[in-house]
Order: C-alpha cells, then structure tokens, then sequence
C-alpha cells in the first residue's frame, strides 16, 4: 500500500496508465549506410504524421477546430521540405545518425525562429519543438503519452499532472489518479474534484513503483493507493466504492433543497469551475451559483491568446446555462504554476510571489481590456459579477474598475448592450488586503477569499512543498482571525463575503466558517451535496458564540479539537 493525501473523494479500480514523459537520450555515433538512416527517419516521421493525425480528430471531436488547429501546425512542420531535407542531407554528408541529424538541424531552426521579432515566426519555434520531440522519441522506440488519446479505462499514474494534461483527461475513460506530488490544493486536485474522480496525490514515489498495466486502487477517501490487490482486497474496495456511491444518492435527494442551518439561517453553496462544460457537475450538484470561473483554462493549451469572440461565447454560455444564479467570474490569473507557452514571460525566482494575475494584467493593458470587453458583452445573459485576484493595494483595485469601467463605457458608446448590474469585486489572498479590509470594503461591492494562497502566505509555506505541508494550516488561528476581519470590515459596510479556497468545502473549516458569518461557500461541484447535508445539521447561532473562543486559541490543533467537540 502506497500511502499519500485524499485529493478527491471515490474508489478508483483500473488498469495504470503511466503518464511519464520517457528519457529521449542516445549515443551519438557515425554510420556506415546513410540510406538505412533516412528510411528510419522517414519511417519515425509517418508514424509521428498517424499519431498527430489521431489526436487532431479526438481534439476537434472534444474540443473543437480550434483546438485541433494546434495539431494541424504540428503536420504542416512534418510535411515541410525546408525542415525536413536538411535534416536528411546532414545524415548523407556528416554519416550521422538520425536522432544527431533531427537534433541538431531542428534546434538550429527553433534558435532560427525564437530571435525573430514577428510573433508568429516566434510561435513556429514551439511547434518545431514539440514535433521534434515526437519524431525522436519515434526514432529511439519509446512512446510520449498523451492524456487525451486515453480510450480504456485506466487509474493515470504520473509525477504531477499540469493544468493542460487535467483539463485533456476524459473523465469516461480516466478513473482516477495518482501522483507524486501536489497536495490538496494542488491545481491537478482541484481539477481532479472538477472531473469528479478519485485521486491521491503526494505519494513521493508511486512512478517508481507502479508499471503500466499494472492493476491499481485509488482510494481517495483515505489517501491510499493499493497495488496489484488480492481477492480480498479487491472485494473489500468494491464494497466501499457501492458504500460510497450509495452515500452519493442520498446526498442527491438534497440537490434542490435551499441550504438552511438547523437554526433556518441561509447560507449560498456555489461552485468552482474551470471550462463550460464543467456547468453540468454545478447544476447536478445543486449549486446555487458559480463563486469562482477560473478563466485562464481559455487561455491554456492553445497556440495564441483567445480572442474576445471566444471568450465571449464561453462566458455567454455559462451565464445562460446558469440563468439568474449568480455568476462570478475571475479575470485572467497566470502566473505561479499557470504558464502560457506563447507569452514570453520572465523567468522568476520565486513565480508564486512574483509577476502573475492582476499584476500581469495591469502591464498588459490590451490582453487585460480584451477579456473585460468579452466578460461585460456577456453580462446581457446572465447574472454576472466579476473579481480581480492578487489585489495588494487599493490602488491596484482602482486601476482595475477604472479600466473596467472605461470598457464598459466604450461597449455603450458602440450601442452593445451591457448590464448596470454588475457587482465587482476582489479575492483576498495576501495579508495585506486583508488587514486593511475596511478600506477595500468602502470601495468593493464583494469579497471572496482565496484560501489556497492566503494560507501559504500568511504561514509562508508554499502548498506544492511536501517538506513543508505541516505548515499549510486552514485552521490555524491566523488564518481564522483573518478571515474574521474580511468578514467584519464586509458587514460593517453591508457588503457580502464569500470564499473560493479549498477550505470552504472543508468538514471541519465548515462550522468555523459559518460562526464567522460568512455568506458564501464555493467549492468543487461534487463538495456541495455533502457540505449542503451538513450544514443543515448545524446552528449558526451556536457556532457564532464559539466565536471568540477559537479565535483566541493558539494552536491549529486546539481548534480542531474545539470544533469537533462543539458538532458532534
């Protein structure tokens, strides 16, 4: 048994898919038949042109022509002469071998094109890149996995899972997973939660351990991950999995009730999503409304930025399918482990403390006033509100409404219709903000806490560190008493708080939470069922008296201990 965190709730059983990108080393080395070369390179670029044919059906077919069109490049730099002679006139005149020949006359290109100033030329670099990585690995015999092509039911085995490899995941044939590393909080979590599969995440070693095809159970309820089980084992975890499921139904017969404490006090419990489609788990679930719309997935595993067209059309699409419910809507946060591939973004020591979301946004003015142009036209739909994230100073708010009004201004004076009903807010994930929330109340119409950051900021640990994971501490009483000031300085100016983080679908931060007065909860979709049961089962009032008590506590355990012994 291999032992890691519960990432996301279920019993997993299925075949591993091992999700690792294969070593492309070799021996570089003369050759006495050039023409046995070509025909091996000329072989590895048919099979290269099959596989890239393959996924660029399965992503039109998913995703659209967009997306596909990504591929369509890749197949053009294969069928290019220009690339693909010299590459076969080295291995005739240096007597070179295939791998030295691809190697070295791709990488004189992507240097060639990554000097240019023509953007796309620059762009051109990265699919000669990608493609020459395919032909090698076809060349050395070894297999480059692609998380969208998975067409059997497996458990995806991997070191970490990016946020573009997730988002491929198709959740009819991905069971679960299991990784390396990560935490609760880690994106390849949140996601796993989003496509509604069990995964374990942090195990240290489950990549050396676990071989393709070997048969695997992920327990996501415990954080365990059992290989290769008995007859026993796997009876035992089949039961647990009907026990889990049946749990599911009784969970469901609350989807369209109101969420209302024991003491009939209303809370909202909203969703967390990161695509359109993911609007379907929010309604089965029984969301009241979407309290966090990730939208750097738009911007994510494409070739260029998305045009206000498309991310019109996404939002659009949400806030029809949500109709009245509330919708809130996060402005573009990249940064940190969230990479675009055609931004050339600088290399940072420390990326989580550095040039990302609203300070990214503010630099990049076009970029920024093209998703704000997208987000107000799709206001006429639906009940939008959007929030600006990483906000540290009141002047970075007011840089951002000011840009944002003055959008909104442009659209009216073109005669497109926006709404005036469009609150706007930030999330609260740096100290700073949250200390001084009194004065950001005057001037924001909501918060909602962005847990998964303030926490690692206030304790100064970073969540992707397993070393330091004793210190990521949702109940610790800083986080708390932060919390709490967030939630006074919002009330105080009758102004509403909501919370987005992790935590929000906690079991244990729930009561916490809900004694502090906070007014909305979002979560991953398949988190609101059961927060909705408990929730019910708890007195607001009861949970506002302990108040005082665990704020003045001293210790993450104390409170623990505390809240359990006031719910049980």
């Amino acid at each position: 048994m291999i032992e890691g965190i519960a990432a996301s709730n279920g019993i997993a059983i299925a075949k591993a898919y091992q999700l690792v990108t294969p070593e492309l080393t070799y021996e570089k080395k003369s050759i006495d038949d050039p023409n046995k070369e070509v025909e091996r390179l000329e072989k590895a670029l048919d099979t290269a042109k099959e596989e890239l044919e393959k996924i660029r059906a399965h992503t039109r077919k998913e995703m659209g022509d967009e997306h596909a069109e990504i591929f369509s490049a890749h197949l053009l730099v294969l069928d290019d002469p220009e690339l693909v002679n010299p590459i076969k006139d080295k291995i005739r005149n240096e007597n070179v071998i295939a791998e030295t020949a691809l190697e070295e006359t791709t990488n004189m290109f992507i240097d060639m094109f990554k000097n240019m100033d023509n953007e796309y030329m620059r762009e051109r670099a990265a699919d000669i890149q990608d493609v020459a990585k395919r032909v090698l690995a076809h060349l050395l015999g070894v297999t480059i996995p692609n998380p969208g092509l998975i067409d059997e039911e497996v458990i995806v085995i991997a070191k970490d899972l990016t946020p573009s490899d997730t988002a491929q995941l198709n959740r009819e044939f991905v069971q679960g997973f299991a990784t390396d590393i990560g935490g609760r909080t880690s994106h390849s979590a949140i996601m796993a939660r989003s496509l509604e599969i069990p995964a374990v995440v942090g195990t240290k070693e489950i990549t050396d351990i676990v071989q393709h095809n070997d048969m695997v159970i992920v327990d996501g309820i415990e954080g365990k991950v059992i290989l290769n089980p008995s007859d026993d084992e796997l009876a035992s975890y089949k039961k647990k999995q009907a026990n889990f499921d049946k749990q599911k139904e009784e969970w469901a017969e609350l989807k369209d009730e109101p969420t209302i404490t024991a003491d009939k006090e209303q809370v909202e419990l909203a969703a967390n999503i990161g695509t359109p489609d993911d609007v379907a788990s929010v309604l089965a679930n029984g969301g009241e409304g979407i309290g966090l719309y990730r939208t750097e997935f738009l911007y994510m595993g494409k070739s260029q930025l998305p045009t206000e067209d498309e991310q019109y059309d996404a939002y659009k699409t949400v806030l029809e399918q949500m109709e009245d419910k509330p919708v809130v809507v996060r402005t573009l946060d990249i940064g940190g482990d969230k990479e675009l591939s055609y931004l050339d973004l600088p290399e940072e020591l420390n990326p989580f403390l550095g040039f990302r979301a609203i300070r990214f946004c503010l630099e990049n003015e076009d970029i920024f006033r093209t998703q704000l142009r997208a987000l107000l036209r799709a206001s006429a739909h639906g009940n939008l509100k959007i929030m600006f994230p990483m906000v540290a100073t009141l002047e970075e708010f007011q840089q951002a409404n000011n840009i944002l009004l003055d959008e909104k201004q442009n659209l009216k004076d073109e005669g497109i219709s926006v709404s005036d009903d469009i609150e706007v807010g930030i999330m609260v994930e740096i100290p700073s903000t949250a200390v001084i929330a009194k004065q950001f109340a005057k001037e924001v119409d909501f918060f909602s806490i962005g847990t998964n950051d303030l926490i690692q900021y206030t304790m100064a640990a970073d969540r992707m560190n397993e070393r330091v994971s004793y210190l990521y501490q949702p109940y610790h009483p800083a986080i708390l008493n932060l919390i709490s000031t967030v939630i006074e300085a919002a009330h105080a100016e009758d102004k509403w708080v909501g919370m987005c983080g992790e935590m929000a679908g906690d079991s244990i931060a729930i009561p916490a939470l809900l004694g502090l007065g906070l007014d909305e909860f979002s979560m991953s979709a398949t988190s609101i069922l059961p927060a909705r049961t408990q929730i019910r089962g708890l007195s607001q009032e009861k949970m506002a008296s302990c108040k005082n008590k665990f704020l003045s506590m001293g210790t993450a355990e104390e409170v623990v201990e505390f809240v359990k012994e006031k719910t049980e």
